[in-house]
């Protein structure tokens, strides 16, 4: 077995895990508020990853926060988009960030290439086609396109900021530890109960809640922490060193259906025949958006989905 093909089998267990995240946290929303959700999935996986951070840069833990603090927004609209519309379908909007990536050249007087505007096209035809086979547009379906969008302005970041890295797991743990530090200020500012109104009752019955979901959710929560977060990109480490930019980004490309596949299995969520071909037009759009690119997703981009 050649490391290209060990590489490319690395990347596929990657996608597989990043596709079971989807239904793993759309669980989890039956309970939990999303930013919660993402604090202790984050706070779990930043504990596992601090390791790196010894003798971290300057520079390095400078771009894992910033990045870090968009990633956190990229979460927040995703699992808000998961809290009302089912796990396969956010996962293809979801995953159309891919496509953004060029599009957002547009901002810059970029024109697209041709093949750019063919992958829109099947992209919103295949849009159309899940939009008819699940209902119309919703709340859930616009928080999953912002989460696409703001996915796409992470990838180029990252990108760039990729390139001056002196350690690249030093600034992937510094951004992972900047969202679980974004989500607990979130929390502290927006949800704990603050009221001088029987202000202990409050807080009792309110940490209790917490505690009994923790505990209830515990298998979900320890996965996406310890397997889907941290040790995923390890792996997705190794396998991007022995595969190419293009391999790797088709590869990834498969992720909505991977999402679509433990959705089944997982939440008993189902699709049409209908919706399968809107699936199947918009992971052509992403790969013939990602073939051969002159600027393809980064090969550096170790960051979870």
């Amino acid at each position: 077995m050649t490391h290209q093909f060990r590489g490319i089998l690395a990347l596929l267990l990657v996608t597989l895990v990043w596709g079971t995240t989807f239904p793993a946290m759309k669980d989890l929303t039956v309970y939990f508020s999303p930013v919660w959700i993402i604090a202790i999935r984050f706070g779990v996986a930043a504990v596992l990853l601090l390791p790196f951070l010894y003798k971290a840069g300057r520079d390095d833990l400078v771009s894992g926060l910033l990045l870090g603090v968009l990633l956190f927004f990229c979460f927040m609209f995703q699992v808000e988009g998961l809290a009302l519309t089912s796990s396969n379908r956010n996962a293809f909007i979801c995953g159309l960030s891919v496509l953004a990536v060029p599009l957002l050249g547009l901002v810059a007087g970029k024109l697209p290439e041709r093949r750019i505007v063919l992958a829109l096209v099947m992209a919103l035809l295949g849009l159309a086609a899940l939009c008819w086979d699940g209902g119309a547009w919703g709340r859930g379906d616009t928080y999953a396109l912002l989460s696409a969008v703001a996915f796409a302005l992470y990838i180029r970041m990252m990108a760039f900021r990729t390139r001056r890295a002196s350690r690249l797991m030093a600034l992937t743990a510094a951004q992972i530890l900047t969202v679980g530090v974004c989500a607990a200020l979130w929390l502290l500012a927006r949800e704990v109960p603050r009221t001088t109104i029987d202000a202990s009752q409050d807080f009792a019955n309110y940490w209790s809640y917490i505690g009994k979901g923790i505990v209830l959710y515990a298998v979900n929560l320890l996965y996406l922490g310890v397997v889907a977060t941290a040790a995923i990109i390890s792996l997705q480490s190794w396998g991007q060193a022995r595969a190419s930019a293009n391999e790797a980004a088709v590869i990834y490309s498969f992720e909505p259906a991977a999402a679509a596949f433990f959705a089944y299995f997982w939440l008993g969520e189902t699709m049409t025949m209908r919706g399968w071909i809107g699936a199947a037009l918009l992971i052509g759009g992403m790969i013939i958006s990602q073939w051969n690119a002159a600027t393809p997703r980064p090969a550096a981009a170790l960051a979870p989905e």
